[in-house]
Parts: structure tokens; C-alpha cells; sequence
């Protein structure tokens, strides 16, 4: 071409669990059944909502409005129920339902809300990182993703003091973002440190991101904590949705609450511009949109959301138990969302280990697709191999550490165990190599 097309962010665009099912087609292609524990889909696991919500939806289906465009930021009742419930939060922000914006799921407001950022306001991200948020903030800055350091020997909790350097001697930073209940990690964080956390943005007058999508199925404890709820009087973006409360990630439905954003005019105008973006699509998905306000005002809903959290409380404790006594790795007990991630400690794995493959074919293809990859994609080459299970590379997720993630999503009891059994023994069997 006589100009360059390619946008000069265009090679941060990486999203590694998608990428994995590329190898991971080939490997079935050679006769081996897969299992995969690579995606955070409840539908695909066996997990249907119950009955009733199906049933709200198929009355929708029904409605005339249903079928046609909404207003560009949402329907209008639907805007203004979120807003109420955001306002009931005990001690939290105000806001109106001209603060809340919805999108085709959170994957086109994560686009829209880095997209439109200036390219030279940075936005300092966990590591582990969830890969659309740290692409996304790549692509839009066209340099590598800038991070903080989740702790992996306290809980995968943040390194504050971390964040803390970050900002004071970067100042292109212009926002913190972070994820609680976090993905990869399943690490839910205290008050206290969020409140740190807004107290670095306040005192250097930065916005904060909060992927709230998980903030339902929280079963440390604690019990549920909102963003409104301890921003205080800090300019600040909340991204929700529906993908996995109901669960529906088919209905891609995702919305954000913007808080406090009368106290920066440079912060509104930045809110603005992203309404303007999405007035260039007419609407977001109106079908969804109609089931939230019917489905969470339902006497049936909170049961709904206590029985999920208590499933998934469970199966974190499994999945912890049978990698709680391996020397090779460490695993923190999952407080929240649905995943668990295992990483390896420094030193335990190298270039030479290598898992039984008999298929001499499929050997042959694995061995090709190892050379020069990192050492946790080795092993979960292997694995997919030798075994058929589908996991994510934890250096997938801008992350130093060597790892992997998996889900807690298999609603088959006996089939779970034998997931987590196997993964295990794959563990040891790679390491004795």
C-alpha cells in the first residue's frame, strides 16, 4: 500500500485465550478430545440460568421494543433502575442515570474507554493482567502496558508502595486500574486497600477503573463491595454487566457507572466524548437491556446470586486442596469470580521437560510449537498434548510469573475432580521430567 495501514498499537492486540484455541483445534484435528478450561463461559460448562429468568427473557421476546434500536446510552427506565440502586449503597456516590453508558458487552465499553483516552494518558493496570484491558491500553498508547505488581506470596493481593512509585515518577499516568473479584487470579480486595488505592489517585488527581463484572460472586466473607462505595470524591469509571451474574455472555450486555464526574472538567469531557463514540453505533443490544431491571428486582434474584457463590465457594476449595500440598507451585484459594490460578515457583520449570505423548504425530506438532516459547506455554503445550486440557499461560497475562489459569466452571462433579486430578498429576509428572 502507497501508505502504512497498520495502526502503530496494532501489535499490543493480544488476547492469549483465544489465541490457545488455535493449537488447541489442531490437537483435536489429530483424534484427541479436548477440555476446555481456557474461557470463563458458565453456558459452555453446563450452567444455564434458572428457569425463571429464561422465562422473563422469553416474555421479552414478546414486546415490540425489543426488537428495535434504544436510546444511545440505554433504555431510559433501565438507566435510571441501575441508578437507583447504585444511590441505595450504603455511603456511596450519587449519581444520575445520565452516569450510566451501555455497551455490547464489556469488551466494546473496555475498547471505547481506552480508545478514546488521549495516546499519551497511561493507565497503570494489575499484573497478572486481564488481557482486553492491558491490549486495549497498549493499542490505544501504541507502547507496552504499564502495571503494578499483584502479590502472589499475599494472596495475589496489590502492591500498594508499587502503585504508590508507579505514579509519583511516571506522570504519564493519568489512571489506576483494577479488578476485585480479579481475573486471573480470583483475588477479592479488602477496603483498606481500595481506599489506598483511591487515595494515590486523589492526591495526584488521577482517575480510577473498576471491571466490577465479577462483583456478584464474591464468597470470602465479606460479603459485596462497590466501587461507589469507596471512591469517596474521586473521579472514576465502574464496568458491570450481566455475562456472569444471570449468566448470559451471549447477551453482550455490559454497561459503566461513571462516578463523581462533576468534580474534573477534564474528566466530563473525556466522559462525553465516549457517549458521542457510541452515538455512532445508534444502540447498544436492547433485548438484554429490558430483562435487568425484571430479573434483579425479583424476590428470586439475591437467592439466585447466595446459591451461586456458595457453589463456587465449594469448588475454590476443591480445586485449592489439590494443589495445596505441591512444592513445585503456589495457589492462593480463590475469594472470588470463578478461576484459580497455579504458579509455579522460580526455578522449577525448564526447557527440557516434557509430558508422554503416544500419538507420534501429535508429538511431533507439540515439540514444533514449543521452540522458544515461554516456560509456562511449554507446559501448557504439553498438557494439551498429553492430556487434552486447555488452560491459559499465565505470562499470557502481561505477568512475569510462570503459570496457568483454570476455570471453576465444570458442573459435572465427577468430571471436575478428574480435571483438577489430572492437572495435578500433570504438575508432578512434568517437573520429575
Amino acid at each position: 500500500m502507497r501508505r502504512n495501514l497498520v495502526h502503530m498499537g496494532a501489535g499490543e492486540l493480544h488476547y492469549e485465550i483465544r489465541e490457545i484455541v488455535q493449537v488447541a483445534h489442531r490437537v483435536r484435528s489429530m483424534g484427541l478430545d479436548m477440555t476446555w478450561e481456557n474461557i470463563g463461559d458458565p453456558i459452555q460448562k453446563g450452567e444455564l440460568p434458572p428457569e425463571w429468568i429464561r422465562q422473563i427473557v422469553h416474555e421479552i421476546i414478546e414486546r415490540p421494543e425489543a426488537w428495535g434500536y434504544c436510546d444511545t446510552a440505554g433504555v431510559p427506565e433501565i438507566r435510571e433502575f441501575l441508578a437507583a440502586n447504585v444511590n441505595e449503597r450504603p455511603g456511596g456516590v450519587q449519581i444520575t442515570s445520565d452516569d450510566i453508558m451501555f455497551f455490547n458487552g464489556l469488551g466494546d465499553a473496555v475498547a471505547k474507554v481506552y480508545g478514546f483516552l488521549r495516546r499519551e494518558a497511561r493507565i497503570l493496570g494489575p499484573s497478572p493482567a486481564y488481557s482486553t484491558h492491558s491490549s486495549a491500553e497498549a493499542a490505544h498508547s501504541g507502547y507496552n502496558h504499564v502495571t503494578y505488581a499483584l502479590d502472589p506470596y499475599n494472596g495475589w493481593m496489590p502492591d500498594v508502595e508499587d502503585i504508590r512509585n508507579k505514579v509519583k515518577y511516571n506522570d504519564s499516568i493519568a489512571g489506576i486500574l483494577l479488578l476485585s473479584p480479579d481475573n486471573p487470579t480470583g483475588a477479592v480486595y479488602p477496603r483498606e486497600i481500595l481506599e489506598e488505592i483511591a487515595q494515590i489517585a486523589r492526591e495526584h488527581n488521577l482517575f480510577v477503573i473498576a471491571d466490577e463484572i465479577y462483583v456478584h460472586i464474591v464468597y470470602n466473607g465479606e460479603g459485596h463491595l462497590h466501587m461507589s462505595q469507596w471512591i469517596g470524591d474521586v473521579p472514576a469509571i465502574a464496568m458491570r454487566g450481566i455475562s456472569k451474574e444471570y449468566p448470559w455472555p451471549g447477551g453482550r450486555c455490559g454497561w459503566i457507572e461513571i462516578l463523581n464526574k462533576g468534580r474534573d472538567a477534564n474528566f466530563a469531557t473525556y466522559a462525553n466524548s465516549i457517549l458521542a463514540a457510541k452515538r455512532l453505533e445508534v444502540s447498544s443490544t436492547t433485548l438484554p437491556q429490558l430483562s435487568i431491571a425484571q430479573v434483579m428486582a425479583d424476590a428470586r434474584y439475591p437467592g439466585h446470586l447466595k446459591r451461586r457463590e456458595a457453589m463456587f465457594a465449594a469448588r475454590a476449595q476443591e480445586a485449592y486442596d489439590f494443589f495445596a500440598d505441591c512444592d513445585a507451585v503456589v495457589v492462593n484459594k480463590p475469594q472470588g469470580a470463578f478461576y484459580f490460578t497455579v504458579m509455579f515457583k522460580d526455578g522449577v520449570l525448564n526447557n527440557k521437560q516434557t509430558l508422554p505423548i503416544d500419538n507420534p504425530k501429535l508429538r511431533e506438532y507439540i515439540e514444533s510449537q514449543v521452540q522458544g516459547v515461554s516456560p509456562d506455554k511449554r507446559f501448557v503445550y504439553y498438557l494439551m498434548g498429553a492430556a487434552g486440557i486447555v488452560v491459559v499461560p499465565l505470562t499470557g497475562f502481561h505477568c512475569s510469573h510462570d503459570g496457568f489459569r483454570c476455570t471453576l466452571l465444570e458442573m459435572d462433579d465427577k468430571r471436575r475432580a478428574e480435571i483438577y486430578r489430572t492437572l495435578r498429576a500433570a504438575i508432578d509428572q512434568y517437573v520429575a521430567s
